[in-house]
């Protein structure tokens, strides 16, 4: 079978970018369909119905991908906004930036940096998930191999989500199902066959990851 994967927010992102006393406020969520997404761009709407423009952007997976300049020259901050979670390969995300005009003019340029770098921060801020089809398993790891599996855990794209610490170490770990076994047979090989990893579940969600640690928008094997 087989299952798109897909980046998305890991979180709720929020930052600050100052340019000539304009303060530019980014914001950025994880939605899943466009009424969440007009549902919390209204909240910041009433929140900062003082502000001179709110600018937005959202992109919905297999859905709508809309933006607005709202009130700034054409092509100067939607488009641009929309660029950085378009250009991050993120989708299912809503990206809003309010801006509190400083008196002086940016023109055209300044306003794509300042709105594009305000959306990067924010999107930074966020972090990454990867959604798709994991391996949820179980490594117990002495502690003379320890660093050796974590490493081998990376290599195979997997994400380590918890260890605890006994008289061995124990790591709970997601790994992609294509890169299960081979990362088993990497452990029975560095350890002699003494370390024998479980597959306890397999599971369709998100994981945080590392920007660019995992490929986007494809079709992967289960």
């Amino acid at each position: 079978m087989a299952n798109e994967e897909f980046l998305t927010p890991a979180g709720y992102g929020e930052a600050l970018l100052v340019e000539k006393r304009s303060k530019f406020i980014s914001r950025i969520w994880p939605v899943e369909t466009e009424a969440k997404a007009l549902e919390l761009l209204e909240g910041v709407r009433k929140k900062h119905w003082d502000a001179t423009h709110n600018v937005y952007a959202y992109v919905i997976r297999g859905g709508a991908t809309r933006y607005s300049d709202d009130g700034e020259p054409h092509g100067t901050s939607g488009m641009p906004t929309l660029g950085v979670i378009q250009g991050r390969g993120v989708v299912n995300a809503l990206c809003v930036v309010t801006r509190y005009f400083g008196g002086a003019l940016l023109g055209a340029g300044g306003l794509v940096r300042a709105y594009s770098g305000a959306a990067g921060l924010a999107l930074d801020a966020a972090g990454f998930a990867l959604v798709r089809r994991w391996r949820l398993v179980l490594i117990p790891a002495p502690y003379a191999l320890f660093e050796q599996i974590k490493i081998l855990v990376e290599k195979a794209d997997g994400v380590i989500e918890a260890t605890d610490f006994g008289v061995d170490a124990l790591i709970e770990a997601m790994i992609p199902p294509e890169n299960t076994a081979a990362l088993f047979g990497a452990i029975g090989e560095l350890s002699s066959g003494r370390v024998a990893p479980e597959v306890i579940d397999t599971v369709f969600r998100s994981v945080g990851v590392q920007p660019g640690a995992a490929p986007k928008n494809k079709e992967t094997d289960s």
